[in-house]
């Protein structure tokens, strides 16, 4: 085994991956993938080659720790999943770029009934936003984290907490209801939830406890997803 081998194949002293080590065990997964976990679902497979129905369009932060279909437990083809730093959604307009377009795509194209805007614990685009000078070599990040913007000046003005992990914790929770405020601003969104076609929820999940709190538009609050009543929702009422 040359000393390169050696380098890729075993640890290092400080116990960090190395950048091949990285990505073997990603191809690895890969492997064990394709004869292991494929084998048993082919049919499902099968079924997906050419179409998809997704149940809801889930729109959340682009954070390693946060993946979608464990939390939900759902399979290929139930989740139309939209990924970006800070869960955020531009308003309509601004900057129609890869969200809005996957939105538009989601509500006309594919047929949703339900669009997902989750947020998280320990957010670090919340955090940047709360210390917008830890940006200053990230233009484009900061250019980007504009869009959570009201949701900072909501808690500065309004929240009277003594610590930055109280600041988060509003802030989050504030973000994801400033993007439900963005997100019906897109005329395919406006439309569908005008005629009760479609439905809007607001969720933060804690990575710590697995929990996960919905925003209820009616009492203007966040809820346990899985506490008692129905489930709390932020769809407005239908007007048509």
């Amino acid at each position: 085994m040359s000393d390169k081998d050696k380098q890729t194949s075993a640890p290092s002293q400080s116990g960090a991956e190395t950048a091949e080590q990285a990505l073997q065990h990603i191809v690895d997964g890969f492997v064990q993938f394709r004869h292991e976990v494929f084998p048993q679902q082919e049919e499902l497979f099968k079924k997906l080659a050419n179409a998809q129905r997704p149940r809801a369009m889930f729109i959340t932060c682009a954070d390693s720790r946060i993946v979608p279909e464990l939390i939900t437990q759902s399979s290929p083809g139930d989740l139309f999943v939209t990924r970006n730093v800070g869960n955020v959604v531009p308003p309509y307009g601004q900057m129609n770029g890869g969200v809005s377009t996957a939105i538009e795509y989601a509500v006309m194209a594919l047929g949703v009934q339900h669009i997902i805007i989750c947020g998280h614990s320990d957010c670090g685009a919340m955090r940047a936003v709360l210390n917008p000078h830890t940006l200053d070599k990230m233009p484009t990040v900061k250019a980007w984290l504009r869009h959570a913007e009201v949701a900072r000046t909501v808690v500065e003005h309004n929240c009277d907490c003594s610590a930055e992990h109280e600041s988060m914790g509003v802030l989050t929770q504030e973000n994801v209801i400033a993007q439900l405020q963005h997100l019906r601003t897109h005329p395919s969104v406006a439309s569908k939830l005008a005629s009760g076609q479609l439905s809007i929820h607001g969720w933060v999940y804690s990575i710590e406890t697995s929990e996960i709190l919905a925003y209820d538009s009616q009492l203007d609050r966040f809820r346990p997803l899985d506490g008692d009543g129905p489930v709390p929702t932020a769809t407005p009422k239908a007007r048509f």
